[in-house]
């Protein structure tokens, strides 16, 4: 499997349990103390670290670290904006649809030398 692919996979198992680690406990532990959901939390980021460490250094390996950093902005919104609609019950924003559009212009400037073949 190419390693764009790998990484992108990785990228976005991880971001899975981010976007949980992050934002999960806004739903399922409101009333409880805030200590319980960032230990809680914690425990759901070590699976995020487990996929991204590895995703991060295959990608490094095709990619310089811009690229990588804006693959990695595509796929939190690409995973973020379900989890917000689906699992939040959060109502769908136009600017959902803004934000898009502008990191699409961000991975056309950081990817054009490789899908432009130089410019």
């Amino acid at each position: 499997m190419r390693p764009i692919v790998i990484t992108v996979i990785l990228l976005a198992c991880s971001n899975i349990f981010m976007t949980f680690a992050w934002y999960g406990h806004l739903k399922h532990l409101s009333t409880k103390p805030w200590i319980i959901a960032a230990l809680l939390s914690w425990g759901v980021a070590l699976f995020e670290y487990l996929m991204q460490v590895p995703g991060n250094r295959i990608g490094f390996r095709v990619m310089n670290l811009g690229q990588l950093k804006i693959l990695q902005e595509v796929i939190t919104l690409t995973i973020f904006v379900p989890f917000s609609v689906l699992y939040m019950k959060e109502p769908f924003r136009q600017d959902f649809v803004w934000a898009g559009l502008c990191i699409l212009g961000a991975v056309f400037f950081i990817f054009r030398e490789r899908l432009m073949g130089g410019y």
